[in-house]
């Protein structure tokens, strides 16, 4: 787990080494324990490392291939490295060090790209072909690991974080208007563009060439997606739930390959306690993490949002090493800015837990095991497909849950939101078309019937939702030094669960479709069907205790809805009201002081849309402003 970065001079000039170390230095809290350049020409190569394999310096990158012609920085874990690495070594190929870098450059070197659909793991990897002077980027299947990239005509900056760009002497930041509208919308970007004007993630599963014609754009070229379309309906539950059992545990032992520490956060919930359940039987005395929060202002449903009672109950009973962090209400106002900070691309809700509890797990562990997908391949999300379930075609599909997804601030009230300059600079309706193209980009899909309805949700949130989480996870996890890894996100296991029959998924999937759509309070009812993960329940159910198999679902979330109203309504108001705010450039102060007036004054529960407020003045003081955090 590491930061990669580089610069390609389109123009040809040679790079200038004190800039790219200085990009390198923006990164350092990815990568304290190493770093590393390597310039060949017009291209410059950077590295900060945290070592997790082969800590020697036989590890240390940029890595180059015996035979010389590649050179590659690498962030990630590639799990099946010691398979590729045999296969390797039976063609002829020597090894200097046990990392799974140098099965990179060495696969490079035998394969040329198409090593990357190789791999079963997560990773960020820049590759220099010597010969041809060619650079190539790619992301692992699901995203897991971020890369950006920055290109002007002359210039090609790509890095793990957008703030290395900030380095550079050409690159300046600017707000991108589109994506704002977008953020506003979904409180997540769908398509690849950023906050930063310019700046564009490389989409997961891609790998895209670099060379002097690269002086306008980059062409994506995908080489993976999910499928939800073809699952096997002959598959019988007693088959399913074996076979997921099988292919976790497999996961779980695969990704606890490392030469340091590795830990489990364990929320209490279902997804954790699977994996804490498998990686404790390969870990004596595994150690363990859960955030709980302050309940003692907290009221309404929020006074069950504390999971730490049920994290207890199971760090007993797997005998794991048990750390706890306690949130309170103060603890945002000092976290806020390095959460934004280190997330600079703004996406999902509220993140300032996460970088809690990866700041509470850093101190003794360098890997910690996270829960993160077992929801989007397993049906956890029950209320949201029950949303489409009843949509007639494609265009009732697309109206129903665009609605849903609107999750901030509908089309139709973004006069209300926007300053006029905002406003005369964007379409306000094109977030529909961004949520319509990631169905519209898979032909394979069909709007039929109720269960292709429910698999369309499923791919649609693996392919949006999920990288927001990925995401947040990275970007808060490496600020505190600390690699997180998501068994959910193996190959072979997403590969079977894609397969799975939706009614082996929801439980209660033939009484929703005896359900009377003409019944009063129909909305009320489908919330009661919480019955996700069915198939992934009845799997686990000889390795976590029942009270946990059959708790409801629960996100991992504080009671900001309370703390906004009380301890932290000063704050919000401070933050988002004081006269120099610079947001209100692009958004309307009569707009904020509606949305707080509504909250605090219990008419409306605002707090998605306050936490993306407050996000979004700093991001604004930070980046547009260039302030600085004071410890």
């Amino acid at each position: 787990m590491c930061g990669i970065l580089g610069i390609y001079n389109v123009n040809g000039d040679r790079i200038n080494e004190g800039v790219l170390r200085s990009m390198g230095d923006a990164l350092a809290h990815r990568g304290p324990d190493g770093e590393g350049i390597h310039i060949y020409n017009n291209v410059g190569l950077g590295h900060r490392r945290l070592s997790i394999l082969d800590p020697s310096a036989n590890g240390a990158q940029p890595m180059h291939s015996a035979n010389g012609d590649w050179t590659i920085v690498f962030n990630g874990c590639i799990y099946n490295f010691r398979e590729l690495k045999k296969e390797l070594t039976s063609l002829g190929h020597t090894f200097n060090s046990t990392t799974d870098t140098e099965v990179i450059s060495e696969g490079l070197a035998e394969w040329g790209t198409k090593v990357f659909e190789k791999f079963d793991g997560m990773f960020a990897i820049a590759a220099l072909h010597k010969p041809s002077g060619d650079l190539y980027l790619s992301r692992d299947r699901f995203g897991v690991k971020p890369l950006y990239y920055w290109l002007n005509g002359n210039t090609i900056l790509f890095a793990s974080e957008i703030k290395a760009f900030m380095r550079h002497p050409d690159f300046k930041v600017k707000l991108n208007y589109d994506a704002l509208n977008e953020y506003f919308t979904f409180q997540n970007l769908f398509d690849f563009q950023t906050l930063f004007s310019g700046v564009t993630m490389l989409p997961p599963a891609n790998t895209v060439k670099i060379d002097a014609t690269c002086k306008v754009s980059i062409k994506h070229n995908s080489w993976w997606n999910y499928d939800f379309s073809n699952p096997d309906e002959s598959m019988s539950f007693e088959d399913a739930k074996n076979e997921t059992e099988r292919l976790l545990k497999e996961a779980v032992a695969r990704q606890m390959v490392s030469d340091v520490p590795v830990g489990s956060y364990l929320s209490g919930g279902m997804d954790s306690g699977s994996l804490t359940a498998i990686a404790s039987k390969h870990v004596n005395r595994l150690t363990t993490f859960t955030a709980g929060f302050d309940m003692s202002s907290v009221t309404g449903v929020e006074a069950n949002y504390d999971e730490r009672r049920d994290a207890e109950l199971m760090a007993n009973y797997f005998k794991t090493e048990h750390y706890e962090q306690v949130i309170n209400a103060g603890d945002l106002s000092w976290s806020l800015p390095r959460v934004v900070w280190h997330l600079e691309d703004l996406r999902v809700g509220m993140s300032y837990p996460n970088y809690y509890i990866s700041r509470l797990a850093s101190k003794f562990v360098k890997v910690c095991l996270q829960g993160t997908g077992g929801d989007e391949l397993y049906g956890g999300y029950p209320w949201r497909y029950y949303r489409v379930f009843q949509s007639m075609d494609q265009q009732s599909f697309f109206d129903n849950y665009y609605g849903f997804w609107q999750r901030l601030v509908p089309d139709n009230s973004k006069q209300d939101l926007f300053q006029p300059n905002v406003l005369n600079s964007i379409n306000v309706n094109e977030p529909r078309n961004v949520f319509e193209r990631v169905f519209t980009f898979n032909k394979s899909l069909k709007y039929d019937t109720p269960e292709q309805h429910i698999n369309n949700s499923l791919y649609f949130e693996i392919k949006t939702f999920l990288p927001g989480l990925l995401l947040v996870g990275d970007k808060l996890s490496m600020a505190n030094g600390l690699e997180e890894r998501f068994p959910f996100l193996d190959n072979a296991l997403v590969d079977f669960a894609q397969k799975i029959p939706v009614r082996h998924k929801l439980g209660n999937l033939h009484n929703m479709k005896k359900l009377d759509e003409n019944i009063a309070g129909k909305r009320n009812k489908y919330q009661e069907f919480d019955d996700g993960k069915n198939v992934l329940r009845k799997a686990m159910m000889d390795f976590i205790p029942e009270s946990i198999i059959n708790r409801k679902k629960q996100g991992f979330s504080a009671p900001d809805e309370s703390w906004y109203r009380g301890e932290n309504a000063d704050y919000v108001r401070e933050l988002l009201q004081n006269r120099k705010a610079i947001s209100t450039e692009f958004i309307n102060p009569k707009f904020i002081d509606n949305v707080l007036d509504q909250h605090i004054n219990q008419r409306a529960n605002n707090r998605l849309l306050i936490w993306s407020l407050m996000n979004f003045e700093w991001w604004c003081r930070l980046f547009l402003n260039n302030e600085v955090i004071n410890d």
